[in-house]
């Protein structure tokens, strides 16, 4: 069901690109989702016909976070550069008839990523996701108006913190640190995507395996 509400936002007459954005808190299954729309797209219109671009890429470096103070803040809004995701996706609406080319993040590494995402000029939809897209805050708040739907990705909290936990422990964070973590930094983070639900279209709910 999901794939062909994505299918049906690809325009008949394409001057254009269709944008599909999933909000929700941290750990909720958005990027799962998303990657499930863009091979189910894929699938049956063709490869390269969908295309996934996560908001991570414009988390800033762990050395501009630094600067800034903002280290144990990290994933909060005001650790991301929202400017520079906002100039992307009208990059993406846009019809160039060339690669565009997005900023990945790698966990490993903790760190962003330039160039590490390729959008084909052939692709007619972009899924994006994060957790700020339905934000009203200055930056955030001129995304909902480039994106043709928004859905909300929901998940149960015990659920998503402990996923939460095995990714801060993957990164190289102690239990007791990514537990620290979470409680100081990702559950603020996660109410204040909570208190934006209303502003998407839909919601999704996720499973909890």
């Amino acid at each position: 069901m999901f794939v062909d509400d994505a299918i049906a936002l690809v325009p008949s007459m394409p001057t254009r690109r269709a944008l599909l954005g999933l909000a929700g808190a941290p750990a909720a299954g958005k990027s799962t989702l998303a990657r499930s729309l863009v091979d189910g797209v894929n699938a049956r219109l063709g490869a390269g016909m969908a295309a996934y671009v996560p908001m991570d890429g414009f988390h800033l470096s762990n050395a501009q976070l630094d600067r800034l103070g903002l280290r144990d803040r990290k994933g909060a809004p005001e650790t991301f550069d929202a400017d520079g995701y906002v100039h992307l996706l009208r990059r993406l609406r846009a019809w160039h008839g060339r690669p565009v080319y997005a900023p990945d993040f790698d966990r490993a590494l903790d760190e962003p990523v330039a160039a590490g995402i390729v959008v084909p000029p052939e692709a007619q939809l972009v899924v994006t996701e994060g957790n700020y897209l339905a934000d009203d805050a200055p930056g955030w708040n001129a995304v909902r108006d480039l994106l043709d739907e928004l859905w909300f990705v929901d998940a149960p909290p015990a659920v998503r913190e402990e996923r939460l936990l095995a990714r801060h422990v993957a990164g190289g964070r102690t239990e007791a640190e990514a537990r620290a973590f979470i409680e100081a930094s990702e559950r603020p983070n996660a109410a204040r995507v909570e208190a934006a639900r209303a502003a998407c279209g839909r919601v999704v709910r996720m499973t909890a395996t």
